[in-house]
C-alpha cells in the first residue's frame, strides 16, 4: 500500500479518549492511530467526545470516522446510534452488534444459542448480591467450582476482573464488580491455554486473523499487565497445532457473523487443557492498538503492518442504513 493511499477516504475524525473506565487505554489506542492514519496521507483530526460535542462532527464536515474509543460510550452502541443519526459512516460494528457484544451476558446467551461454545455461568443483579447469603454463595460455588471467574459484564480491559480461588474471596469479588455494573457475571474458569484471535472484513468476506498466544505471569492477564508492563508473553505463530488454530479460527468466525460484527473485532477464548476445547468468553468490537494491544500483533504476523491496519480498518467505515434509507 503506498504512502498516499489513504488521501480519499476524506476528512476522518478519530474518536478517542470518552469518559469510559478505559479512558486512558483509549488514548494510547487513538494516539497511535491518528499518527497511523497521517503516515499514510489521510487527513486525521483527533477528536474527544468528552470535550467534544458529537455535534461538532457535523458541523467540521467530518466524511467518516475511527472509533478508537473503548467502553460504555464508545463501544456499546451508543455512539453508534449518535452516529447513524448524523449520518456519518463509522468503523466497526453496527448499533445491534456493540450493544449485544458489549454485553457478556447477553453475547454468552446469543452463542449457546448458535451452539457456540462459552463458559457456563450464572448472572445476578447488584441488588441481589447485595442480600446473597452463605449458602447461596456455596452453592454458586457447588454449580461453577474453583477457582472461578466474577466479573461487571459491561466493562473491558479486565476491569473489575476477579479470579475467585478460595470461597473467602468470592463476597469481596462479587461486592467489586457489583460497585461497577448493575449486574455480574459469575463464570465457570477453564484452566488452559489464553489465546486471542482477530478478525478483519464482515460477512462471507470476514476472515480470522493468526492466533496470538497469552502467557501471563501466574495467569494474571489483568488491567496492569495488559498495557502497563512487559512481563506478559504473546506468542505469535501461537505455538498451537496447525489444526487447531484453524479450527478455533473456524468458531471465533462463526462468532463474529453470530453477533453481527462488521469490520474488525477480537474474540477471547480460553482452550482447556484437558480436553483442548475452545471456550469463547467475550467479543471486542473496538480493539486496543496500544504498542501492546494483539491485534496489530496478529496483523503483523498476517504481513500487515500497523498504518495499512488503520487504512484498511478506516475503509471499511459505513453506516447500518444504506443511502436514502
Amino acid at each position: 500500500m503506498s504512502q498516499n493511499s489513504g488521501i480519499n477516504l476524506g476528512r476522518v475524525a478519530v474518536l478517542f479518549g470518552g469518559t469510559s473506565g478505559e479512558r486512558e487505554v483509549s488514548l494510547m489506542s487513538g494516539q497511535g492511530v491518528l499518527e497511523a492514519l497521517r503516515a499514510r496521507g489521510v487527513d486525521a483530526h483527533a477528536f474527544d467526545p468528552a470535550t467534544q460535542a458529537l455535534s461538532d462532527l457535523k458541523a467540521q464536515g467530518f466524511d467518516r470516522c475511527f472509533i478508537a474509543l473503548h467502553g460504555r460510550g464508545g463501544e456499546d452502541g451508543t455512539l453508534q446510534g449518535a452516529l447513524e443519526w448524523l449520518g456519518i459512516p463509522y468503523t466497526g460494528s453496527g448499533v445491534a452488534a456493540s450493544s449485544v457484544a458489549m454485553d457478556k451476558t447477553m453475547t454468552k446467551k446469543l452463542w449457546a444459542s448458535e451452539g457456540i461454545p462459552t463458559p457456563r455461568y450464572r448472572t445476578f443483579t447488584s441488588l441481589e448480591v447485595q442480600s446473597l447469603d452463605e449458602s447461596a454463595l456455596a452453592e454458586l460455588v457447588t454449580n461453577l467450582g474453583l477457582p472461578l471467574i466474577v466479573k461487571p459484564p459491561h466493562e473491558g480491559s479486565s476491569i473489575g476482573v476477579t479470579k475467585v480461588k478460595a470461597f473467602a474471596e468470592l463476597r469481596a469479588a462479587l461486592n467489586l464488580a457489583a460497585q461497577l455494573d448493575d449486574h455480574v457475571l459469575c463464570e465457570e474458569f477453564i484452566a488452559g491455554d489464553e489465546v486471542t484471535c482477530a478478525v478483519l472484513g464482515q460477512g462471507v468476506t470476514a476472515r480470522a486473523l493468526p492466533v496470538v498466544r497469552i502467557a501471563a505471569p501466574d495467569g494474571a492477564y489483568d488491567y496492569q499487565n495488559k498495557y502497563f508492563t512487559d512481563s506478559v508473553q504473546y506468542h505469535c505463530p501461537s505455538g498451537l497445532p496447525v489444526a487447531e488454530e484453524a479450527a478455533l479460527q473456524n468458531w471465533v468466525l462463526k462468532a463474529f457473523r453470530a453477533l453481527g460484527c462488521r469490520g474488525w473485532g477480537r474474540a477471547d477464548v480460553m482452550i482447556r487443557a484437558s480436553d483442548r476445547q475452545p471456550f469463547l468468553l467475550e467479543m471486542n468490537t473496538s480493539p486496543g492498538m496500544t504498542s501492546h494491544s494483539l491485534v496489530p500483533m496478529s496483523a503483523k504476523a498476517a504481513g500487515i503492518d500497523y498504518p495499512d491496519l488503520c487504512v484498511q480498518v478506516l475503509s471499511q467505515a459505513c453506516l447500518d442504513r444504506g443511502p436514502g434509507q
